[in-house]
């Protein structure tokens, strides 16, 4: 998937937490249809924000040696919808890390109200685990996507 659910990061502290940033906006495709005359950020769609946070903060904490993918969401809640105009704020905890996949407490704010909160679970596979063709670098969405993110903002020193 090459779809950015943040638009860049505010805090990153290697191997502990990150902060990032959403601006939900009208422009978003996803928001005319869920709901029509009500829209709404749908919460998969946070969840996969807040899997990005928390998963390139496990990525980078391991120098991104192995490929990072979400394996299970134990807990979730939402607080309150989600409308254009929010601007989400995404922190993530890495709660554990180990070579076989880590764990991230992560919550969405909107302002200072609490929006969502979740933990999440992410497992570390090859590419031949994970079915990437061969030939196939999946590297460059972390390297040219979303670690481009901290580029622009200078916290990736």
């Amino acid at each position: 998937m090459r779809w950015f659910w943040i638009d860049k990061f505010i805090e990153f502290e290697s191997g502990k937490q990150a902060k990032s940033v959403k601006n939900v906006s009208l422009a978003e495709e996803h928001l005319h249809d869920h709901f029509p005359g009500f829209p709404v950020m749908p919460c998969s769609l946070i969840i996969e924000g807040m899997a990005q946070t928390g998963g390139i903060l496990l990525g980078e904490s391991h120098k991104f040696k192995y490929l990072v993918f979400l394996a299970k969401v134990p807990k979730f809640k939402s607080h309150r919808p989600v409308r254009p105009g929010d601007q989400l704020i995404y922190t993530a905890t890495l709660t554990d890390a180990r070579d076989e996949g880590g764990m991230t407490s992560v919550t969405a704010h909107c302002q200072e109200e609490l929006v969502a909160e979740a933990e999440i679970v992410f497992a570390h596979l090859s590419p031949e685990d994970a079915g990437v063709p061969g030939g196939v670098d999946q590297k460059n969405v972390v390297e040219i996507g979303l670690a481009g993110l901290l580029a622009e903002t200078n916290l990736s020193d």
